[in-house]
């Protein structure tokens, strides 16, 4: 039984194949067209998830899209009828493409890929809760979904158990955490649907002082975390933007333009949203956990990629245990609702201990055979070194080691938004110049943005307060006591970026300005070559970890093509690139001439 899962028309479209219950193959759309967060159908993904499975569109039996879009349609007419006449431009933006194509997702299917069988259609939370449920390694959880919007929900939470899924209950657009986060990104001069990270980013280096007139002036928060927005102060339900002028007086001006120089202002507004986040997530866990009396908590929607309050509900929220789906955001509907085809529609038997191995460390792309990468490097007249396998951890290791920056392009590449160990930029986490070397040289992008750990799983409570799996970099954990470095008076006294020169630890390229680390454990299970080379790390340094960071510069999605890899490779500061069993040093390349200044290349993400 093949079952294709389809999201599209919004951002981050994506295609995931399921055969008889297993995870075949997922991919979005931006890796093969270089467009970040590309909307449009996903027809390259679904023609590689096709590949991967070895059939055609005829031999596929079901087609899910991970929405309903004519509901989707009446809350945008609703929102503008309920505004009227204000709006009006935005309405008549937004409505030919609904007319022309996002209406008729059954005759697009048909026309892309030539399917003629059935197209089923969940409501948006519910393929975000499949996405979160079926692949955790729980027979029984709790499910809490957080977005922007789907079709009218914003939050939803239920419960799964064994196949099947019952949301029971949601707080409704424009009620929206996601878009309030959203708000905050679009008012700090990042892009929407795109940077929130950057803000999630930016929060330590701020004070929470305008916590107080969120709450008190933007929503009206409950104790069981639901909410109701003050909607004088937003214009997203009809304009083309996400803020207005009230809210540009509540906050002390304008908001700030893009690739403007961060202020204080901004580090506080950031850091302001972020504590506010948490507690609503937090108040929302309680509540569920009381409702529902699961000890299980499985997370989706994109609010679930906020690793930093992710961190919080797992050291002071009442689950035992959380399941984050590493492709929380619209990506992963593609997989969820494949996954509710197979289990809720056809009614197959779940068993928990197969389903701890179903996202497979979420490796689920493509991936590339030595003779496909030689013949790529023989045609760009690029020296290599050809490496054994049972050589690369310990020769990657020894360059690391030296402080080199190494492009990492090894095995299936992933699904979701973070890079773990398949299309990575890595290097010592020890080095005082690392963070500013990559941010700067080689990712083109702010300063301040942190840079995660690549952990052996063993030794992670070691240096961190965290004594579990976090294979998809979705966690978020304080350095130890005795690993930090206290700062000293003079020290204390920085502010803002100021904060950037304080070596923190012995690990100081990726620890944060608040002593924390965003986790990626790493086991021989999920990735063996990976995992061979922090161990050799280790071996040589004692360090059991090193600096991970995805495969690309701003602005640009993951690397996905051995080209691709290779363009970014000479294209940056990056000392080698390994690809497969094919080694690249820099300084042997042949430079790139006449190029484009690929810093203008691609928009600010």
């Amino acid at each position: 039984m093949n079952i294709l899962g389809i999201s599209a028309f919004y951002h981050d479209s994506a295609a995931c194949l399921v055969r008889d219950g297993e995870i075949i193959a997922a991919a979005q759309e931006e890796r093969f067209t270089r467009k970040k967060h590309d909307f449009h159908f996903p027809i390259n993904a679904v023609e590689y998830c096709l590949k991967e499975a070895g059939i055609s569109a005829g031999d596929i039996d079901y087609v899910g899209f991970y929405d309903k879009p004519f509901i989707k349609f009446e809350r945008i007419l609703y929102s503008y009828l309920a505004y009227a006449p204000v709006g009006i431009r935005s309405f008549f933006k937004a409505i030919p493409l609904w007319i022309k194509q996002k209406l008729f997702i059954r005759d697009i299917v048909t026309k892309e890929i030539g399917y003629k069988g059935d197209v089923l259609f969940p409501e948006h939370h519910e393929s975000h809760a499949a996405s979160a449920f079926y692949p955790s390694p729980f027979s029984d959880a709790a499910i809490l979904t957080v977005d922007a919007v789907g079709e009218w929900a914003t939050t939803s939470y239920g419960i799964g158990e064994e196949n099947k899924i019952k949301i029971l209950s949601e707080l409704k657009f424009p009620h929206s955490l996601g878009l309030l986060y959203s708000a905050f990104t679009y008012y700090t001069g990042f892009k929407v649907n795109s940077a929130e990270y950057k803000v999630m980013g930016l929060a330590p280096y701020g004070e929470p002082k305008y916590v107080d007139t969120i709450f008190n002036e933007l929503m009206d928060l409950k104790e069981d975390g639901s909410f109701k927005l003050n909607m004088k102060y937003f214009n997203y339900c009809t304009g083309l933007t996400m803020t207005n002028s009230r809210f540009d007086k509540l906050f002390g001006g304008p908001p700030a333009k893009s690739e403007s120089s961060v202020t204080q202002r901004e580090m506080d507004l950031a850091r302001s949203i972020q504590v506010v986040t948490e507690e609503i997530v937090y108040r929302l866990a309680n509540h569920v956990h009381k409702e529902t009396g699961k000890k299980n908590l499985c997370l989706a929607g994109g609010v679930a990629l906020n690793c930093v309050s992710n961190g919080k509900l797992l050291r002071e929220g009442p689950f035992d245990n959380l399941w984050i789906q590493p492709a929380a955001g619209d990506a992963g509907g593609a997989l969820g609702v494949a996954l509710l085809i197979w289990y809720e529609y056809l009614g197959k038997d779940r068993i928990a201990e197969e389903a701890k191995v179903m996202q497979k460390a979420s490796y689920l792309g493509n991936h590339y055979e030595d003779k496909e990468i030689e013949e790529f490097l023989v045609k760009e007249g690029a020296p290599f070194v050809k490496l054994k396998t049972e050589e690369i951890p310990s020769r990657i290791a020894e360059l690391i080691a030296d402080e080199n920056v190494i492009g990492w392009f090894e095995g299936r590449m992933e699904f979701g938004p973070r890079s773990l160990g398949s299309r990575s930029i890595i290097g010592d986490p020890r080095s005082k110049e690392m963070q500013s070397i990559m941010n700067v040289k080689i990712k083109y992008r702010e300063s301040f943005r942190p840079f995660a750990p690549s952990v052996l799983r063993e030794h992670v409570s070691d240096y961190f307060d965290i004594n579990c799996e976090s294979p998809y970099m979705l966690l978020v954990a304080n350095l130890k006591d005795e690993k930090k470095i206290k700062m000293s008076g003079e020290e204390e006294k920085l502010f803002g970026l100021e904060k950037l020169k304080v070596v923190r630890s012995d690990v100081p390229a990726i620890t944060h300005v608040d002593y924390s680390a965003r986790i990626q454990t790493v086991t021989r299970d999920d990735n063996p070559l990976y995992y061979g080379v922090i161990e050799e790390f280790y071996k040589k340094t004692g360090c059991p970890m090193i600096v991970n960071t995805s495969f690309n510069i701003r602005g640009e999605p993951i690397v996905c093509r051995p080209e691709e890899a290779y363009k970014c490779f000479m294209r940056t500061g990056m000392d080698y690139l390994i690809m497969g069993s094919y080694l690249l040093d820099k300084r042997r390349q042949i430079p790139v001439e006449d190029d484009i200044d690929w810093k203008k290349e691609f928009d600010p993400d």
